[in-house]
Formats: structure tokens, C-alpha cells, sequence
């Protein structure tokens, strides 16, 4: 038998031994055998890249597939069943929903959207009135003399009218008059400079004529002098020279910025929300370690509260979009369907409404406490929260006016 199974080499049996047992797939990288979609030795995947279009825009078409066959199901459990998605999570049960930070990603980048798009600049102009940003009284950007001795006027009658009110201390007395008297000095200063540019001849005159045109704006003084990034900026003298460059020109931007948000404050929104998710990504780790503060005793590790507030921030950006597209709809049928859209506006209330109880509602059963110390934790957490986010905020409206 073995002698029938002796066959020289290239005739047609050994060649059927051959087709009948092909080799094995070995990995490109390693050389290994391949027994799945990965390398079992260095985990190079089986697919790579270079494959017909064909076979790639099935794969993704796969992925997003999977993602939308999933994310229906996560969205209805996370915003009707509080706690319920992160308990899931915790129990093992993964695989069917929506990873956390995918969820919250995406709920992020969609309610952002949502809402820019549903805010209604010409509303907000009328509504937010910044005309009284900056000192319009101050007497270091005042253009003329009269300008100078008007505002040095009235804030000596201001003054004035405050030192003589009725059991005001003497300390106090005091302190208001050494300010009146700085006061006098900074007018006396300015209506000096004033008429140095104005009896200065050639580009000191032309300098004096486009100061008459600038706004009276002002961030801040340096040295009693309004700031300007030309002619009085600011020195810090640890930095090069490059940095202080660089330093004067966003403070000249944040200015400007400030100056046409006057007029357009919605200038002032839309670039808090062009950074604000950035902000709430830095803020969102942050309200984790508050979470592991307030339950140490619970003895659970830091990812795992990390769950709990990326399922609540996504939470709250999928109540943000339900809002956003309930105004939307409202504004739309509110002519055509009044009916319709005065039970629009009941359903955004009761939107609001269940936003502060859901959350409560979260916190009682993923940390399975009595209400009273949930409530109670809840409150301060929030409290801190609240800090942290007006921190954030201001932090998100500076830094929009200065890339904006």
C-alpha cells in the first residue's frame, strides 16, 4: 500500500494529496497560523485595508449597521429606565447596547447640534443686552477733555453722595476719599495726554484722530492707562517676548470679540458652544472623582463611577436634543396647529421636569441607598457640580471669544 502511495514528483496524485490538504493561512507579520479574524501570537487582524472597495464598504456599512441596531435600543432604556444601562453594564450584560463613551459621544455631538441649530440669533440680540459691558464711564478711555471732566463729574458726585450717607464709618470715609482723589489724578493724567496728542504734529495728530474714532471699551488698565496691545500691552517680564506677543494679541482678539458682542451678544453664545463640549469632556472625569468622594464608603472602583457619569452626561445630552427638537417643532406648528403646539410646550415641561428627577431617580439605584442620604448626596453633589460646570462655562466663553 505505502508502495502505491510512492509517486515520483509532479505527477497527478501527489498533486490531489496537495489540492485535497491546502496549507494553512500563516500571519503576514509573525508567521503564525492563522485560526481566526486575529493573530492568537500578535494580533494582527486577518482583513487589512488593501482589498476591493467592495469588501471595505461592506465592512463599514456592517459597522454602522451594528451601531444603529443598537443605539435604538440603548437610547429608549437610557432615557426611560434610570440606572438601568449602567446596572446592565455592571452585571456584564454589554454586547446589546451601546458602549458608555460611544453614547455618550454621540449624543454629545448630535445635541450640540440640535441645539445650535435650534437658537435663534435675531431672539437672542434682543434678548441679552451687553451694551453696558466695559466702563463707559471710565475716564482712562475717554477721547476729549469734556468726555474727562464729565465722567470725572459724575464719579465725584458718586462719591461724594456716599460719604455722606448717615452712619457710615470713618475708615470707610476715608477710603472713599483717597479714591476720589485717584479719581482727580487719572483725569488730570488723561487730559494731559490729550493735549500732548493734540498739539503733536504729523503721526501724533493722525494717532489722536483715530483715537477719537476707537470705542471708549476697555478691558483693564495698566500703569492708569487703558490697555492696548500696541501701545500700553501688557509685560511679563518671565516670558519671551514671542509669548507676550502672543499673549496681547488674544487679549486684543478677546477684546474686539467683546466689543462686537455688544451689539451681537449671540457672538458670545455661539462661541461657548463651539468649545463647550470640550469643556464638559474635561468637566465629566472630574464629576466621576466628585462621585468617588461622596461614596467612598461604597468601596466601588473609579471606573465604575466613571459609568455612572458618562450614562448621566448622556442622559442629559439626549434630554438637551429631545428639547431642542420639541422647540423646533414648536416654533413650526405654533401658526398652523395651535393646539398642537400649546401640547408641545406641556411635553417640554414635563421634559424638564423629568430631567432633575431622573438623575435622582439614577443615583438611587445604581447606589442602592435610602432616599434620605440619596436626596441629601444628591443636593450637594449637585451643588458642587454646579460650580464646577459656571467655572467651565466662564472658562468656555472666554476661551470662544479668544478662537472665535
Amino acid at each position: 500500500m505505502n508502495a502505491e502511495l510512492q509517486t515520483l514528483p509532479g505527477e497527478p496524485a501527489a498533486d490531489a494529496v496537495f489540492d485535497a490538504h491546502p496549507p494553512p493561512d500563516v500571519c503576514g507579520n509573525c508567521g503564525a497560523p492563522l485560526l481566526g479574524a486575529y493573530c492568537y501570537t500578535c494580533g494582527q487582524p486577518e482583513k487589512s485595508m488593501v482589498r476591493s472597495l467592495h469588501e471595505v464598504s461592506s465592512d463599514i456599512a456592517d459597522i454602522v449597521f451594528n451601531i444603529d441596531s443598537r443605539i435604538f435600543r440603548s437610547l429608549w432604556d437610557l432615557y426611560l429606565r434610570p440606572g438601568f444601562l449602567t446596572t446592565e453594564y455592571f452585571a456584564g450584560r454589554r454586547a446589546r447596547y451601546v458602549t458608555p463613551f460611544r453614547l455618550f459621544f454621540f449624543l454629545c455631538v448630535i445635541a450640540f447640534f440640535a441645539v445650535q441649530s435650534s437658537l435663534n440669533v435675531t431672539q437672542l440680540d434682543n434678548a441679552i443686552k451687553l451694551d453696558g459691558l466695559g466702563s463707559s464711564s471710565d475716564i482712562g478711555v475717554a477721547h476729549t477733555v469734556e468726555q474727562v471732566e464729565q465722567r470725572k463729574q459724575a464719579a465725584l458726585v458718586g462719591m461724594d453722595a456716599a460719604k455722606k450717607a448717615p452712619g457710615i464709618p470713618d475708615s470707610a470715609r476715608a477710603e472713599i476719599e483717597r479714591a476720589a482723589k485717584k479719581v482727580e489724578e487719572k483725569a488730570d493724567r488723561r487730559i494731559k495726554e490729550l493735549q500732548a496728542n493734540a498739539a503733536a504734529p504729523g503721526p501724533a495728530s493722525e494717532t489722536s484722530k483715530e483715537a477719537s474714532t476707537k470705542s471708549d471699551f476697555n478691558l483693564f488698565d495698566i500703569d492708569g492707562r487703558p490697555f492696548d496691545e500696541k501701545s500700553n500691552p501688557v509685560k511679563v517680564s518671565w516670558l519671551p517676548d514671542a509669548m507676550n506677543t502672543r499673549l496681547n494679541t488674544t487679549i486684543g482678539h478677546i477684546r474686539s470679540n467683546i466689543e462686537q458682542a455688544r451689539h451681537e451678544p449671540s457672538r458670545v453664545v455661539a462661541g461657548m458652544f463651539s468649545v463647550l463640549p470640550q469643556t464638559l469632556f474635561v468637566l465629566m472625569p472630574l464629576f466621576a472623582v466628585l462621585l468617588k468622594i461622596i461614596y467612598i464608603f461604597k468601596r466601588r472602583l473609579y471606573m465604575e463611577h466613571l459609568m455612572v457619569a458618562l450614562h448621566s452626561h448622556a442622559f442629559i445630552f439626549q434630554s438637551l436634543l429631545l428639547l431642542a427638537l420639541l422647540h423646533m417643532l414648536r416654533d413650526a406648528i405654533a401658526t398652523s396647529a395651535p393646539a398642537l403646539a400649546a401640547a408641545t410646550g406641556y411635553a417640554i415641561v414635563a421634559a424638564w421636569i423629568w430631567l432633575p428627577l431622573y438623575l435622582v431617580i439614577m443615583q438611587k439605584r445604581v447606589y442602592r441607598q435610602g432616599w434620605f442620604l440619596t436626596v441629601l448626596k444628591y443636593c450637594f453633589i449637585g451643588l458642587c457640580y454646579t460650580f464646577m460646570l459656571s467655572l467651565g462655562l466662564a472658562a468656555a466663553i472666554v476661551i470662544g471669544l479668544a478662537i472665535a
